[in-house]
């Protein structure tokens, strides 16, 4: 019986990085607090986002990227209201840097960060005065239903 060797493949073979996740980044809370009705993130600019820090009475967790404020709010804040133009809603809080930002050389490297914490142990935005807010600060009339989520 004669002893063959063959060519080890794996030698050659490059190593394949896993495939990446595909969704933009999730905004990550600040250890301590939890988010127990699980969160999504609200855009406004950095204009309206300071004007509405100063009127609100209860802030959350504001992140901050380029010119977008990110406030977290619980999960399923849109379900049954129309949020107005110029604010952007993100389900799960998964942000992506907006094509502006990516065009511009000012455009802030490493994504949004926390620029808010709230006093307390909870880490939302009360999501309606913050929608009564977006709405008056971009002069849009309030628009919900009180039809159900299904």
């Amino acid at each position: 019986m004669e002893l063959r060797h063959t060519r080890d493949l794996r030698a050659r073979t490059p190593l394949v990085p896993p495939p990446r996740d595909p969704r933009p980044a999730r905004l990550t809370l600040p250890a301590g607090l939890p988010a127990v009705l699980g969160y999504d993130a609200v855009g406004t600019s950095r204009e309206h986002g300071e004007r509405i820090m100063e009127c609100l009475p209860r802030v959350g967790c504001v992140f901050a990227h380029d010119e977008l404020w990110w406030w977290i709010v619980p999960a399923d804040s849109h379900i049954g209201v129309t949020w107005p133009v110029g604010t952007l809603y993100a389900v799960g809080a998964r942000v992506a840097e907006p094509s502006c930002a990516r065009t511009r050389s000012r455009a802030r490297p490493g994504g949004p960060r926390l620029i808010h914490a709230p006093a307390g142990d909870s880490p939302y935005t009360p999501p309606i005065p913050l929608y009564f807010l977006a709405c008056r600060l971009v002069g849009s009339t309030p628009h919900w239903s009180l039809g159900s989520a299904n």
